[in-house]
């Protein structure tokens, strides 16, 4: 279920090739082409990741790249990737799978070995190593976006419920001693609220611990004056995921920017995102939400840009490309322009 919805999703945003006439006689179009080998990294260590496999490999099969590569940490006892990992691989249609994890595997898909192919891209999101190791090797691969611990960040006001505000903060922060959980509520009763709720409810969750960790390290609840504040603050932190419970969701959502993915309403939950509905969940963290995007078909093609200029055309456009190149001077420019002004009129 969890690859169909990725697949009918990613399918309707395919990019698509385009053309334009800036001026009668001159087309510009742009086309996508698949890349030809895309690297997936799936995380282990903790826990087994079959969602990130789908998330992945998926966008990458249905925009139609050409080889799928995904590296993934054995398991001890085996000595290969679990058992749901090869599982979602062979679901989503991962050509190679490889027993490699942390910063290792990513240098191999980067620079290539023996066994391992070098990948055009490498995508999925990993542990402060893997993350490194993508930086580290953007220089000769294209990277999705450097990923970092799960973040999320809640948007609430008086409709909303504390008891759900917290199980979605626990439930973030049971990924990673790391993982940043925030909420942010419309008055202090609410966030005092919420805070009970925390605490509450910590003790029936049986990732009590990494819970702890991470809400003692980079856990908040916060509150403000206005709504208008609150998305001020949203849109400056750019959280990986934003929930929106509010009275009116809709409105809030169309002044929210810079994050990877919003969650709209009390039951769009975040665990919905993570592997149902079709949305990606390899999105963008650290505040890179301000520039980067959540992972989608976009991200395995590169684009083929062309361009087609008539005789006529190109005799209307001699003289002031040639005045451009002179004023650059670049003489060779200006003769090569220059030399079409009067093949316009064969």
């Amino acid at each position: 279920r969890s690859a169909d919805n990725l697949a009918r999703v990613h399918r309707a945003f395919l990019p698509v090739a385009q053309e334009v006439e800036s001026e009668p006689g001159i087309i510009v179009g742009r086309r996508p082409d698949p890349i030809g080998r895309a690297g997936i990294y799936a995380p282990g260590g903790r826990a087994a990741y079959p969602s990130s496999v789908l998330m992945g490999v998926v966008p990458a099969r249905v925009a139609g790249v050409g080889e799928i590569v995904l590296c993934s940490p054995p398991e001890r006892q085996t000595g290969r990737p679990s058992a749901v990992v090869l599982a979602a691989a062979a679901l989503s249609g991962a050509d190679r799978v490889f027993a490699l994890g942390g910063a290792g595997a990513i240098s191999a898909m980067a620079f290539g070995t023996e066994s391992v192919p070098r990948v055009d891209r490498i995508i999925g999101p990993g542990n402060a190593y893997v993350a490194e190791a993508k930086l580290q090797v953007a220089h000769s691969v294209a990277i999705d976006s450097p990923a970092g611990p799960s973040e999320l960040l809640v948007l609430c006001d008086a409709s909303a419920d504390a008891g759900t505000v917290a199980r979605e903060m626990l439930a973030q922060a049971e990924h990673d001693p790391c993982a940043a959980v925030v909420a942010v509520a419309s008055s202090a009763q609410l966030a005092n609220a919420i805070i009970a709720e925390l605490r509450l409810q910590i003790g029936t969750q049986p990732r009590a611990e990494i819970i702890a960790a991470a809400l003692a390290g980079q856990g908040a609840v916060l509150w403000t004056d206005s709504l208008q504040e609150a998305v001020a603050f949203a849109n400056a932190y750019a959280a990986e995921h934003l929930l929106l419970m509010t009275a009116n969701c809709d409105a809030v959502l169309a002044s929210l920017r810079n994050t990877g993915t919003v969650f709209v309403g009390a039951s769009a939950s975040v665990a919905f995102g993570d592997y149902m509905t079709g949305a990606n969940h390899v999105l963008p963290t650290g505040g890179l939400a301000r520039s980067y995007s959540g992972l989608s078909t976009i991200d395995f093609v590169r684009w083929t840009t062309y361009q087609r200029v008539t005789r006529r055309a190109a005799a209307g456009l001699a003289d002031d490309v040639a005045t451009f190149a002179d004023a650059e001077r670049l003489p060779g420019h200006a003769s090569a322009a220059r030399a079409w002004r009067m093949e316009g009129a064969a």
